[in-house]
């Protein structure tokens, strides 16, 4: 793994190559007491086990305006294997044109939940789909018993997402750098993929 040295107190220049992004973390330790959106327009559904293609085509329409990417670079063996995972539930919201965004939750600390994936895709956005969806997902999370449920949302999402979760009820308690490769230049994603992040490429790539 590559390393360099981080100035904590100033700026401090990536590989070409590489980019960056500020991850907030938020954690909500009580079930929200907010009233409730009634949305006859929506279900949500759990889908277990979903098919690769079909995760990773909803997952794309949903985030690749603000380059999400995790899921799209994980290996097919290792993402088969974590939605195959009993401790992994997919809810997907679905609407009369079918899905329209979706929560994947996690398990995998007892006493936790983590909302591990979140979103609606363009056309709902902005309809209070992302609402419904989070609220019906809470009430699950908090209908196993647990203590704390919790989420990470950065700077490659909706700019309205931190925002939306602390409306919600989730606190922030914590802040990360997370520094990848850029997955535009290995081909994972298009290179039209998440505009607000410039593409910098290296001499040889621009070659």
């Amino acid at each position: 793994m590559q390393t360099i040295a981080l100035t904590l107190d100033g700026y401090t220049d990536l590989p070409p190559g590489k980019i960056a992004n500020v991850v907030t973390y938020l954690e909500m330790l009580t079930p929200p007491s907010l009233p409730r959106a009634v949305r006859p327009d929506l279900v949500v559904r759990r889908r277990p086990n979903p098919e690769l293609g079909w995760y990773r085509g909803l997952y794309r329409r949903i985030g690749e305006a603000w380059l999400w990417f995790s899921r799209a670079v994980m290996p097919d063996e290792e993402l088969a294997q974590r939605l195959a995972d009993p401790a992994t539930e997919i809810h997907v919201l679905e609407g009369d044109r079918g899905a329209l965004g979706f929560a994947e939750l996690s398990r995998h600390v007892p006493g936790e939940v983590e909302i591990a994936m979140f979103g609606v895709v363009p056309e709902a956005t902005g309809t209070g789909a992302a609402r419904f969806l989070m609220e019906t997902v809470l009430d699950t999370a908090w209908s196993w018993g647990v203590r704390r449920v919790w989420l990470h949302t950065c700077t490659f999402d909706h700019p309205a997402a931190l925002r939306f979760y602390q409306t919600r009820g989730f606190r922030p308690y914590k802040l990360a750098i997370e520094v990848s490769d850029d997955p535009r230049l290995s081909g994972y994603l298009p290179e039209t993929a998440g505009p607000h992040v410039p593409l910098i490429k290296s001499a040889e790539n621009r070659g």
